[in-house]
């Protein structure tokens, strides 16, 4: 049984492929400026979802925020269509403690690119929440709901999207789109490209880019995947200090997520950004560092 777990499930996988073939139908729609516009709004707008709130917020505990505007932020988040916040950051937890070990089912080092990429999202066995590492939000009734019922945000911004384009159509028939067309731009192609652009931080940054610091893993920091993912792409800067707001410990490592946490910060949103001690951006470029005075942290 544990080895039909560990193989692809095609049926089940129909939804996620379907996404994918759904994206097709542009060559029907044609395409509009209004249509792009929007899906790369959304595009942006989950991927920061991804980063700064899947990511940083329920998998690190990087910076803290209300219950009520922690719940919005996982809104947000879960409508990018990656499963729930508390599946998401049990498993990313479960990444850290076993990074490019046999265990770490993200790693292409032990499975190979596809299989870290997004091989193992397709199985039956990594589909329940790892709850016994995501205890401390346990009491959240409102996030295991969430969790639970993870596809609503995203359908409901899909019929949103839908909406948008048939009242564009209607009322604004200048702007040259419709329902259908707004609906693959706006939610189809920019759900399938935020997939790719998450899951390349799994596949593509173990494997190119540089080494700060000796990690003991394959973590590597890449300038590309970091402009394309919102700064996660200074990976290994972030698997020596994962508990860190900011990716980016030098002032030219662009991190947009953390530039929109402290503008969240800014206005009393969120609070309490823990951020690299002020010597690790000491460090030159290209030089590897096991010697650093500073315990790396995963909650």
């Amino acid at each position: 049984m544990a080895r039909d777990e560990e193989k692809i499930q095609w049926l089940t996988s129909l939804p996620f492929l379907a996404m994918h073939a759904g994206c097709l139908l542009a060559f029907s729609t044609g395409w509009s400026p209004v249509a792009c516009a929007t899906g790369l709004a959304l595009f942006w707008i989950r991927m920061f979802g991804i980063t700064g709130v899947y990511h940083r917020y329920f998998a690190h505990a990087s910076y803290k925020t209300s219950r009520p505007f922690q719940f919005i932020l996982a809104w947000i988040a879960c409508s990018s269509m990656q499963k729930g916040p508390l599946w998401w950051a049990s498993h990313h937890r479960h990444h850290h403690a076993h990074s490019d070990k046999p265990d770490d089912v993200h790693s292409p080092a032990q499975r190979g690119f596809f299989w870290s990429h997004m091989g193992w999202i397709l199985c039956t066995k990594y589909e329940p929440t790892r709850w016994r590492l995501i205890r401390q939000f346990a009491g959240c009734r409102e996030l295991i709901w969430l969790n639970k019922y993870h596809l609503v945000p995203g359908i409901t911004l899909a019929a949103a999207v839908f909406g948008l384009g048939a009242g564009l159509e209607r009322y604004a028939p200048s702007l040259g789109t419709s329902a259908w067309q707004m609906l693959i731009w706006g939610f189809l192609i920019s759900t399938v490209a935020g997939y790719h652009a998450t899951f390349t931080i799994n596949s593509l940054s173990h494997v190119y880019g540089s080494q700060r610091f000796d990690t003991r893993d394959d973590s590597r920091n890449n300038w590309l995947l970091a402009l394309l993912t919102m700064g996660e792409g200074w990976h290994n800067n972030h698997h020596y200090y994962p508990s860190s707001a900011s990716m980016g410990f030098r002032w030219w490592e662009i991190d947009v997520t953390l530039y929109i946490l402290k503008a969240l910060a800014a206005v009393g949103l969120v609070w309490d950004l823990k951020l690299p001690p002020p010597h690790l951006r000491l460090i030159s470029f290209g030089t590897r560092s096991s010697h650093v005075d500073i315990t790396p942290f995963v909650p």
